[in-house]
Formats: C-alpha cells, structure tokens, sequence
C-alpha cells in the first residue's frame, strides 16, 4: 500500500470513529447498550443458573440425611439459615441498598436522589441473591436482575466517562436489559423503563433506541445461554368467550382491592421488622437466619409455601389443586411473600406477586366455571389473567403486565382479557388512593436516610460539644 491509498484509509476510517464511536455521537450511546445488553445477559443467565445449582446443592446435602432417622426438614433448617445469614450480613455490611428487589435504588438514581455504588452491589447483589434464593425463601430473580443490569450500565457509563445524560439513558437500558433477560420478555423490559420509569426517564429518540437495543441484545444473549422456550410452561388457550370479558372485569376489581391492600401490608411489615432490627447489624442477621431456618423448613415440608412460586404456576394452572387447597396457599403466600421481601433481603417480589395473582385467579375461574359452565370452559384462561392483574395493581404498569404475561406463557390469544383484568384492576386501585409499590419504596428509604443523616449529624454535635467540655476541664 503506497503513502496516498494508507493517508486515504486513515482518513476514512477517522471519520468512521468521529462519527459512532465519540461521545458527541449519539451512536455511541447505541454500541455501548449493546455492550450493557450483552454484559447483563451474561450475568443474568449466569445468575439463572446460579440459582438452580444452589438450590440442587442444598437439596443433595439435604437428602444425604436422608438413610437416618432425622427429619429431613430439621436437616434443611441450619443450612438454610446459614446461606441466608450469610447473605444478609453481605447486604448490611458492604451494601444496604441492594436489600431488596433494587428497583426503587435505581429510580432514585435515575433522579439523581440515589448512588449507584456498582463495584459493590454487582457482587453483594449477585451472590446474596443466591444465597437467598437458593435457600428456599419466598423471593423472585427479577428485581436483582434488575438492580444488576442497571449496575452494569453505569459500570459502563463510568468506565467510558459518558455525560450525565447519556449515563441516565444507559442506566435506564441496563434496567430494561435486567428484566428482559430474568424473564425471557424482551417487549416487557422495554415497556417497564418507559413506563414505570416514566417520570425518571429522560425521553428522546437515543435514549429509547437504547432501551430497546439493550433489551434485545440481553434476551438474544439469555435465549443462546439457556433456551427459547417460554418461561412459564402452562397451556396455550384460544380466544376466551366475548361474553366472558366482563368476568374478567369483575376479577380486575377485586386485583385492584387486594393490590392496594398489598402494598400497605408491605410497608407496614417493613416498619415492623425496622423496630425489630433498628438497623443493628446482628439483629438484621438474626432476622435472616430466623426466615433461613423457616424457609428451608417449609422447602422441605411443604414446597408450596417456599421458594418464588414460577414452579408453582403451572401446577395452579393445569389444576393440580382444588378450590380448598387453593385458598389456603393463597392466603399462606401472602404472609410469607411479605415475611421474606419485607426483610430487606436481596431479592425481588414479581414472581411471588406473579404466583399469588395465578392463585387468585384460579379460584375465581373457578367459581365462574361453576356458574357459567356454557360461558367458561377453562378457568386456567382466569388464572393467566390474574397473573397481570395483580402486578398491574401492585407496581402500577398496566401495560407491562400484559406483555410480561404474554411473553412468560406464549398466550398471545389472552391479550384481550389481559387488557381488560388490568385495566379494571389499575382503575379500583387508583381511586381507592393505593400507589405504586416502588413508588412507596422510595419515599420510605429518602425518609429513613435523611431521618439517618439527621440523626447522625446531631451525634456529631454531642461528640464535639463532648469533647470541647473534656477540653475545658
């Protein structure tokens, strides 16, 4: 190559990296989501499968008791409440904000009211969460998903030194990478950023084309690590009865009471378990070997009432359970959604939210199926719905839980009473004056830092006036 064709090439190829690979371009913004995407897939089906292999590794050590004459459940309790003790004092000691599902960390962040320690939550997040989840306690993948898929993207947005702007774009791209991977839903990662996250969000056509390029790249990544198949494997209904949509209706309005209902029992089990703890750190870890031992105990007995429930989905649906047994797990599974995701523990509440909805739904199939036999022939087609419902009450994103359903069990054909479950459930849930769980969230931790801060600056104060008097002396 002679001096003009190598001065032609390096003109060409300047121009090709000024143009999608400066800052000042907004291709960068694309290439680096796809980088979030990838990253948070990765990590996501690596969390997936971390999951299971915990879980078949307690049990194995469980049931290797099994020759002796004790109890297996007695077995499950000191190692269940180890592996959540652990993950608890990882939470307390090196980062209380990824207690939890994470998801109100980050729309505090997106308004810049949160920080986004990375280096610390990706690896507290990720292995907490194993240990957690993997000791049997009644907590769903997604809302670390979550967290971690944001976490990668301002990893990436420091690592790159990105503005301020463009950060909150890839922070809200790696939150849509999260979900869409934890849940094989690419369209309901994408929805959840834009509208849950609507009043953080900052709107233009990058920062969107972001969303929806880190979402797809994180469930390409997820699909060829793990499988295509949908994430729930339920049956696949046909258009329900037009002259059913107002049952369907009916059963939004009873989703949107229970919703409201929900999130205050939330709340107000959180305030409980802070008077118990007072955030002392021994005391937090107590609590967690307390819920360990319970959860792993339960595992063992009865695996109903443990673990986040997607297992549990299509034997509700296939109508493994009667309407009595049905009441029963479903008001046993609100108490120990609330025990669980109320600790502070890393983990999040869709799925067990997801299965208590499925519960519900389920047993409200089946009355109608009782009496409207001609009108309802599947009371599974309820249980789907309810599903939406009950996420559309809680979280508020109406559109979100249909596509989330939609995606998870490959029911394309229920979108119709899907819409209509949400929208009734969304509309009772408003004007009972109930608000969006994360929403509630991230009030009760601003107020619970700043009382902290206040609390700590008066402290301050006594130790100086303290020591100003030891001075005089």
């Amino acid at each position: 190559m002679n001096m003009k064709s190598f001065t032609t090439v390096r003109y060409y190829l300047s121009i090709f990296i000024e143009r999608f690979f400066t800052r000042k371009s907004s291709a960068l913004l694309i290439w680096l989501s796809v980088i979030i995407g990838t990253l948070a897939g990765v990590i996501t089906a690596m969390f997936e499968h971390g999951i299971v292999w915990v879980s078949e590794q307690r049990l194995t050590l469980i049931h290797h008791y099994s020759d002796t004459d004790i109890p297996l459940w007695v077995i499950a309790i000191p190692i269940s409440s180890l592996m959540a003790g652990v993950a608890f004092y990882l939470t307390h000691k090196f980062a209380p904000e990824a207690g939890g599902s994470g998801i109100p960390e980050i729309e505090g962040a997106m308004e810049d009211m949160r920080p986004v320690r990375w280096k610390r939550v990706l690896p507290v997040k990720f292995f907490g969460g194993l240990l957690t989840l993997g000791s049997g306690m009644v907590l769903g993948r997604e809302g670390p998903s979550v967290q971690i898929g944001a976490n990668v993207g301002r990893m990436i947005s420091d690592l790159f030194k990105v503005n301020k702007v463009d950060g909150q774009a890839l922070l809200a791209a790696g939150a849509a990478a999260g979900l869409a991977a934890a849940f094989n839903a690419p369209l309901a990662g994408i929805m959840f950023v834009i509208e849950e996250m609507r009043s953080q969000f900052n709107y233009s056509l990058t920062s969107t084309k972001s969303v929806f390029m880190s979402a797809v790249m994180a469930t390409i990544v997820m699909r060829s690590l793990s499988s295509q198949h949908a994430v729930v494997d339920i049956t696949h209904y046909g258009h329900p009865d037009l002259m059913s949509l107002p049952l369907y209706l009916v059963l939004g309005f009873c989703f949107g009471a229970i919703g409201v209902l929900f999130n205050k029992m939330v709340i107000n089990t959180m305030d409980m378990y802070l008077a118990i703890h007072n955030n002392q750190r021994w005391r937090f870890v107590a609590i967690g070997l307390f819920l360990g031992a319970v959860f792993g105990a339960l595992s063992i007995i009865e695996p109903e009432f443990a673990s986040s429930g997607m297992a549990l989905i299509p034997e509700i649906e296939g109508g493994h359970y009667f309407a009595g047994a049905l009441m029963v797990i479903f008001a046993v599974r609100i108490i120990t959604t609330l025990l669980c995701f109320s600790s502070g523990a890393p983990g999040g509440v869709f799925a067990p939210i997801l299965a208590i909805g499925t519960l519900f739904g389920m047993l409200f199939g089946l009355g109608c199926h009782e009496l409207f036999p001609e009108t309802v022939t599947h009371a599974g087609t309820f249980a789907i719905a309810g599903m939406g419902g009950l996420f559309a009450a809680t979280v508020r994103a109406p559109i979100t839980g249909i596509l989330l359903v939609i995606e998870m069990t490959s029911n394309y054909s229920m979108i119709l009473p899907l819409i209509v479950t949400c929208l009734g459930a969304t509309m009772v849930a408003q004007s009972l004056g109930g608000r969006p769980i994360y929403t509630q969230l991230l009030e009760r931790t601003m107020k619970l830092s700043m009382r902290n801060k206040r609390q700590e600056t008066i402290r301050k104060a006594m130790f100086r006036t303290l020591n100003k008097d030891k001075e005089n002396l």
